[in-house]
């Protein structure tokens, strides 16, 4: 499917599961330990903000936003999941908030907030391309605006599970603890999400 993600682990990066040495490192007031964090994840953090969104800018200051609020709530994190899935819930609540500020600020001044062309949306999440032709990167770039276009009309419950699954290809299971909702409800919205990915990109792009 066009909108989902071909990247892979980088198998020299060290496991997720050591993430909490650096959780207690950094609550035992080893600051430094948490920029390891920040750098580990970031750029995934950054990434789900950004599909959430359909907007780069907004996503940053969400990014950062949910680090800091990461970091202040640190010795709240039990460690009964994973500390990314802590934080990708911590992020989707950001992007959740920010999402509900702009419908009311367009609901107020008549006008929408949101990028219009796509020309700023996202292109850091876009899986990268080796592709050098002019041509073919400005089709693949006009694809990728029109995928996020049609993420953009999701309603957010489905959104999110979409970006999760087909985007940052979480397991259903981690999916259901980021969610906090059951397996089932995960794979329906994923089911109708993916169906209705599939009718808005065969109106934009054609038959897939």
């Amino acid at each position: 499917m066009l909108w989902m993600s071909n990247t892979t682990e980088d198998p020299k990066k060290p496991a997720a599961d050591d993430d909490m040495i650096y959780v207690e490192a950094c609550r035992t007031g080893d600051t430094e330990a948490f920029a390891v964090l920040v750098e580990r994840h970031s750029k995934k953090m950054l990434n789900i903000a950004c599909r959430i969104l359909g907007d780069y800018d907004d996503a940053c200051d969400v990014t950062q936003e949910a680090f800091l609020a990461a970091f202040r709530a640190l010795n709240s994190f039990k460690g009964e999941a994973k500390f990314s899935t802590w934080l990708y819930r911590i992020v989707l609540n950001f992007a959740k908030n920010r999402l509900k500020v702009r419908r009311s600020l367009t609901h107020r001044e008549g006008a929408a907030l949101d990028n219009v062309d796509g020309t700023t949306a996202c292109a850091v999440c876009s899986a990268a391309s080796d592709d050098t032709d002019p041509a073919r990167q400005m089709e693949r770039r006009e694809v990728e605006v029109q995928v996020q276009k049609c993420i953009d009309k999701l309603d957010n419950d489905y959104r999110e599970v979409l970006v999760l699954r087909d985007i940052q290809g979480l397991a259903y299971e981690e999916i259901r603890d980021v969610l906090q909702i059951p397996d089932g409800t995960v794979k329906s919205r994923l089911s109708r999400a993916r169906l209705a990915m599939k009718d808005c990109l065969k109106k934009v792009i054609g038959d897939l």
